[in-house]
């Protein structure tokens, strides 16, 4: 019984603690966010229905999109977390065009993407996110609605391109400071199934995952007062890790609480019947959220 209990708890915080932060970056790459968008947007140049593969500073993105697009209203972009790709958000994807224009791709070493030529860092994904949105969004307000690693590297994205990502949705994203919040929550005393947690954990940390992302942990950064809505777990999954599960269920908490800081729009809520994949076990939690940031955003884009 125990080893199914750490089996479900390792490949479930793969998931959520990649979703922390991207390879290679200190606090001088979360300064240098890809603070200049290339000049040429291009979403009016053939807009992609279906699945692409597009170029983006030399390497080959797999991008998906769907649905029309309404005057004013901007584009969704869902981003997955580590270990996943587009295809994880295809229902997801499939229930909000009815609705919105939706894009997804997976990031460089996920999916059908290319594999990155070495370590990634936040600098990097950034670059890589532009110039997606350059070709699926052209000019149009975006919201980024991300999960577990997605979730960060939608929140670390955000300030830096206030200009274009008028919205923000996190589902279950991985803690601002997960590799601090790990570290604490299980010592390096620990024995058992919580020490190879740890020691996995902190690999992945380093680099040790498909996109070569280095973790890093960093302060959050304001975007403004753009409608940001965090959705945490209800199901307390991580208490299954023996003897610190508690410690880690209330870090992971704590560190929902700390992406409120993105904006003075932010809400936190709890999908109360869902573990860490909100958008499967509850996906009209994530769909309502989405839709309402979407509604918000357009109404305070038609506002400037």
């Amino acid at each position: 019984m125990l080893g199914k209990h750490k089996a479900c708890v390792v490949a479930a915080l793969c998931s959520t603690v990649i979703g922390a932060g991207v390879t290679g970056c200190g606090a001088d790459s979360l300064e240098n966010w890809d603070p200049l968008a290339p000049a040429t947007r291009t979403a009016d140049a053939g807009a992609i229905s279906g699945t692409e593969k597009i170029d983006v500073e030399g390497r080959s993105v797999n991008v998906s999109c769907s649905g029309e697009p309404a005057k004013g209203e901007p584009v969704i972009m869902l981003m997955h977390g580590g270990g996943d790709a587009l295809d994880k958000l295809a229902a997801l994807q499939k229930t909000l065009s009815e609705q919105h224009r939706v894009c997804s791709y997976d990031r460089l070493g996920a999916g059908a993407s290319a594999q990155p030529e070495g370590p990634q860092d936040f600098a990097g994904a950034g670059r890589i996110l532009t110039g997606v949105l350059d070709r699926v969004a052209g000019d149009r307000p975006v919201v980024l609605a991300g999960h577990s690693l997605g979730g960060l590297l939608a929140a670390r994205y955000a300030p830096d391109h206030k200009e274009r990502v008028k919205g923000l949705v996190l589902m279950d994203a991985t803690s601002p400071t997960m590799a601090d919040d790990i570290t604490k929550a299980i010592p390096e005393s620990a024995t058992g199934p919580a020490a190879e947690l740890r020691a996995q954990n902190l690999a992945m940390f380093q680099g040790q995952n498909p996109e070569k992302l280095v973790i890093a942990d960093g302060k959050v950064r304001s975007a403004g007062d753009i409608p940001v809505e965090v959705i945490q777990h209800g199901k307390p999954y991580l208490a299954a890790v023996p003897k610190y599960g508690k410690r880690l269920e209330q870090a992971w908490a704590a560190g929902q609480r700390k992406w409120l800081a993105l904006s003075s729009g932010s809400k936190l809520s709890t999908a109360a019947n869902s573990g860490h994949y909100i958008y499967l076990d509850q996906p009209e939690v994530a769909v309502k959220a989405i839709d309402r940031v979407a509604a918000q955003a357009a109404r305070q884009s038609q506002d400037q």
